[in-house]
């Protein structure tokens, strides 16, 4: 039965800080530090501050990559950020990103040190920076900044919409349900068109397209995300399956899922990262 109750919004939005949820003491209609807190600094150039998010993910992903393939100046240090704890509005990560989101990267070998937030932008940097992961031919390249945008842009869909009121809303009700459903099934259906016809989003190459959309989608369609496999019939989408299954399996795409991780068994935890030793 369709949900038929109304609400009347007031001529003035007005937050209501006794809101009952898991993420209540978070959300907020303003940005800027809460509290004085510093960030560490580790040995290494690269240092990030994150948590084992899809977003999180990205980056600890790319990092390994790059490292498997020899670039041992991608070596970085990556501290925990809290979110359920709010450390994510201490004032030194708000001085790295003003967004209070996680991830966000500092870069020390710079002549003046870098920061960069935002998975995607963060993903783009470290490519760009080592070479690799990302095309250089100008059609390649237009075709995977096609894709990383297109994932920027649908996650929220994915994340704050379907995400939020099927899995983490304490009350559910069918009509956002039902909507953010629709929204994700279609943006499976086009990554399952495009997966078709490639082994990866771009072509024949693996590349940082792919390991955005694999942390959001791919997690998706293995259920490791929502526990809505089953709900959103992923298995219909064969070839999306398939290409996350591929990712899935690459052994730094398993180390970088491993890293600022805090829940599952504890033995494929590393809720810090300081060194290659740390993950075998």
């Amino acid at each position: 039965m369709a949900d038929t109750s109304s609400y009347i919004p007031p001529k003035v939005w007005t937050w209501d800080t006794n809101e009952e949820s898991q993420w209540s003491s978070l959300n907020r209609p303003i940005a800027g530090a809460t509290h004085e807190k510093e960030l560490p600094r580790g040995k290494h150039a690269h240092q990030l501050y994150s948590l084992a998010t899809p977003n999180g993910v990205k980056v600890t992903v790319l990092f390994e990559e790059l490292l498997a393939l020899g670039k041992t100046e991608a070596e970085y240090d990556a501290w925990l950020i809290k979110i359920r704890d709010g450390d994510q509005f201490g004032s030194g990560f708000v001085g790295v990103n003003p967004n209070s989101k996680i991830p966000a990267l500092m870069d020390y070998s710079t002549k003046t040190p870098t920061r960069v937030f935002e998975s995607g932008a963060i993903l783009l940097y470290l490519a760009e920076k080592f070479g690799a992961f990302v095309p250089t031919e100008p059609s390649a390249r237009a075709e995977c900044m096609s894709w990383l945008f297109w994932q920027m842009g649908s996650a929220p869909y994915l994340g704050g919409g379907f995400g939020h009121f099927y899995h983490y809303a304490h009350a559910k009700y069918e009509y956002p349900i039902d909507r953010f459903a629709m929204e994700v099934k279609r943006q499976l259906d086009v990554l399952e068109r495009n997966l078709a016809e490639r082994q990866f989003l771009c072509g024949d190459d693996y590349n940082i397209a792919d390991i955005a959309t694999y942390a959001w989608y791919g997690n998706l369609v293995l259920n490791n995300q929502y526990e809505a496999a089953e709900f959103l019939d992923v298995a219909s989408y064969e070839n999306v399956v398939r290409w996350a299954k591929e990712i899935d399996a690459r052994p730094a795409v398993q180390r970088g899922r491993r890293v600022n991780k805090m829940s599952g068994p504890e033995e494929l935890r590393v809720p810090e990262r300081h060194a290659a030793s740390d993950i075998s």
